[in-house]
């Protein structure tokens, strides 16, 4: 414990009033008493933990890190002539592949921290001629030697000595490190960067390296932080779930389900065999030729934050922030995805088949095409008549190339499976029955398929869920209403009011999961498939789909 430091000397007490002066010289101090006495265990509290270990090579890796540790050669020189010097030498050097902007050499002479000049410039001019321009290497050594064969007064501080025979000495070191230098030399390690097809990109990453350059040797450049991006965009430290506090959802806690929806997600494969069929070669050259390439690279290299709001999701590439409508990409890659999977869908069985009149009905009742009277009621049934019997015309034609297969009698029993790892809202399949039979345009073979496509497209997106958001204003929707005249004041509930608020809550708890459900679909569904599979439209940079904030 040190206290009351130059108590008596104002002068130099007043040049401490500055600790972030003298603390890296601390820091640096202790790094070299830790590295050569491997035995002790260094602490400083706020960088430096080196742990005792039985290797040198483990506690350098501990103090000055990996990049350092992988790229060190042991040295060892002894000398026992007592005519010329006798001295034992061993430590590690830097090889050739090692890169900093300053040297670092520690050295200790009989176990005391010292410094010598004439022997740091004869390793500077060895390292002169193997390293590249402006690079300096890391040296550590250790000597022992008899201790009359060392002057420590040649500085008041007692840093830097002067050695006996202190030429020779210098010289057989020089020569031994030269030696391990040339027999490394043959091989040199060169860090390769994948660098962004983007030229602009590409630019912004040359000027950076250029006036940054990096080394394993030093520290990194501190970035400026509206330069700082994310670079891990399955890091959850950069979403906005971090300062979130959502209620667990158990149906969303397993990490292995997390991990098999990864796994099957970059597995995932669109079938190599094309479409034999003119018409979807057409569709999909038309899709190749409208990708719009600025888009293109934003969904391939995003990092997805979350949910801003219902519809629209924050995104964040390089420095730049996006709202992206989370309904439109849906569409447009489930579109494309049955353009690409075409006559080879996997198929979601239907544990009870659900009858085309009775679908097609709750469609047009959630329209409210009805006004009044029976002869409305008269007219949707004979519009579900006539859809259900053109859908079983073409079920032959749906079941072959789309995956749904509807029965003779007119039953819905099986759905495509156009995203893996991935099951649409049921509640829609109503809308969606209905499109085949009002939307799709059955007389020409293109259009007939691009409708079909889009229509599977629209059932499978990510609709916010029918039930209201109970997280925001939609809580309105789900609170008790009391049934109870004021006429009655406290009387005791009747069933129907104990049953109606038991509704509530099993509707509250379903809109909680759906929700939730939408949410971590959108994240570890949706947008891994995007990087893979999705090729926006050049519309998309137009219709809001995604904006700059």
């Amino acid at each position: 414990m040190i206290e009351n430091l130059f108590y008596n000397m104002s002068a130099r007490r007043k040049t401490l009033q500055n600790s972030a002066d003298d603390y890296p010289k601390i820091v640096d101090l202790i790094c070299r008493f830790a590295i050569h006495h491997i035995s002790v265990n260094f602490s400083c509290r706020k960088r430096v933990h080196s742990v005792s270990t039985s290797s040198r090579i483990d506690a350098i890796r501990s103090v000055y890190g990996v990049s350092v540790a992988q790229n060190l050669m042991e040295v060892e020189v002894s000398e026992d002539d007592p005519s010329s010097s006798i001295f034992e030498m061993d430590g590690f050097i830097s090889n050739s592949n090692y890169i900093a902007k300053k040297i670092t050499m520690v050295l200790f002479i009989n176990d005391r921290l010292v410094e010598c000049g004439a022997l740091k410039r004869a390793i500077e001019i060895v390292y002169a001629a193997t390293l590249p321009k402006a690079s300096k290497p890391f040296i550590y050594m250790s000597i022992k030697l008899p201790p009359e064969h060392i002057d420590v007064n040649v500085h008041p501080t007692k840093r830097e000595v002067s050695l006996l025979n202190q030429e020779v000495i210098v010289e057989k070191i020089q020569s031994a490190i030269e030696s391990k230098l040339r027999n490394s030399n043959d091989s040199r390690t060169f860090q390769e960067q994948r660098v962004d097809p983007s030229p602009s990109v590409s630019i912004s990453m040359s000027k950076e390296s250029s006036s940054h350059p990096s080394s394993s040797g030093s520290k990194s450049q501190k970035v400026p932080v509206q330069k700082m991006v994310r670079t891990d965009s399955q890091d959850p430290a950069g979403r906005l779930h971090a300062y979130l506090q959502v209620k667990p959802s158990s149906q969303l806690q397993g990490s292995s389900c997390l991990a098999s929806v990864r796994s099957a997600i970059r597995q995932r494969r669109n079938p190599r065999e094309t479409a034999d069929l003119t018409s979807i070669q057409e569709l999909i050259r038309e899709i190749d030729s409208s990708c719009h390439s600025e888009l293109l690279d934003i969904v391939r290299n995003c990092s997805y934050i979350g949910m801003a709001d219902d519809v629209f999701a924050l995104l964040q590439h390089n420095t730049h922030l996006y709202l992206a409508n989370v309904i439109n990409l849906s569409k447009e890659l489930m579109y494309q995805q049955v353009l690409r999977r075409f006559a080879h869908f996997s198929a979601i069985q239907l544990s009870d088949p659900a009858p085309l009149p009775a679908l097609i009905m709750l469609a047009l009742k959630e329209e409210e095409l009805n006004t009044e009277g029976d002869e409305n009621d008269d007219l949707k049934e004979k519009i579900a008549e006539m859809n259900t019997e053109m859908i079983k015309q073409k079920a032959e034609m749906l079941e072959e190339y789309f995956g749904i297969q509807v029965d003779p009698n007119g039953n819905l029993s099986r759905l495509p499976i156009v995203l893996d790892q991935y099951t649409p809202d049921m509640d829609r399949v109503p809308e969606f029955v209905l499109c085949l039979g009002n939307d799709v345009n059955w007389d020409d073979e293109k259009i007939c398929f691009q409708t079909i496509a889009a229509a599977i497209g629209n059932f499978y997106a990510f609709h916010p869920p029918l039930l209201p958001n109970p997280s925001g204003d939609g809580m309105q929707f789900y609170q008790r209403v009391p049934s109870r005249t004021p006429e009655e004041g406290d009387a005791s509930k009747s069933a129907d009011d104990v049953n109606k608020d038991e509704v509530e809550r099993e509707l509250l708890l379903e809109a909680e999961s759906s929700w939730a459900q939408r949410e971590w679909s959108i994240q570890h569904v949706l947008f891994p498939s995007m990087r893979l599979f999705l090729k926006p439209p050049t519309s998309m940079a137009t219709n809001g789909t995604f904006v700059k904030v």
